[in-house]
């Protein structure tokens, strides 16, 4: 399993003023080049002078593609030439590696509101059964590397678990102790999270939380 690796990348103002001086330091050797044209200078001088202004220029360039933003609770996957690189959460105007390839993922939770599913009951009575689940990317990595879409992932691994449990308990007028769908909110609902993240766990996702908002015959 991939595991997620914090990097620190430079706060994009100071890149940018390094960004700028390179830009200054290209113009200047721009110039020394086109004075030595029509003088007597050796060759291989002049050739110097303009190898190194194209040089500048052309770091002066690049380097501007290595700026990035990032908002609170969310992160950037960093990927060079394939190989994972780490993964970016400090919130501001960052920069890094041009060549870097900073994949988005956002870290906030979120709410899957589940559809309301035909399912059978412990007794095998026919139930309607519908869940809110309330989910977090925890492992950047994971997400990205050890799932093909962990949004997908999150959604069908949490019918499935919904099925299960409905398939485990009765609808309702259990036996003395037994738990039920309908009167064991709190049990059910803390059986349901800890499938869930059992599941999802793959992913990088952690479960906030996991509740029936809907049951019925």
């Amino acid at each position: 399993m991939s595991q997620e690796k914090r990097v620190f990348a430079p706060n994009g103002w100071a890149m940018l003023a390094a960004n700028i001086a390179l830009f200054v330091g290209a113009i200047v050797l721009t110039v020394i080049f086109v004075a030595t044209i029509d003088t007597r200078l050796w060759v291989g001088l002049q050739i110097f002078w303009f190898l190194a202004a194209v040089f500048t220029w052309a770091l002066a360039v690049t380097t501007c593609f290595g700026y990035f933003t990032l908002q609170p609770n969310e992160g950037r996957v960093l990927i060079l030439f394939g190989a994972y690189r780490g993964t970016v959460r400090d919130a501001g105007w960052r920069w890094t590696n041009p060549l870097n390839t900073k994949v988005r993922i956002s870290l906030r939770s979120r709410n899957l509101n589940g559809d309301r599913l035909k399912v059978n009951d412990k007794r095998g009575n026919p139930i309607e059964i519908a869940v809110v689940v309330v989910w977090r990317v925890e492992d950047t990595a994971q997400a990205s590397f050890d799932v093909d879409d962990y949004e997908e992932y999150v959604e069908v691994q949490s019918e499935s678990a919904v099925r299960h449990l409905a398939n485990c308990y009765a609808y309702d007028h259990g036996e003395d102790d037994e738990i039920t769908l309908r009167s064991s909110v709190e049990e059910v609902s803390d059986a349901l999270h800890a499938e869930l993240q059992e599941r999802v766990a793959k992913a990088g996702v952690a479960i906030e939380e996991a509740r029936i908002t809907h049951l019925a015959y």
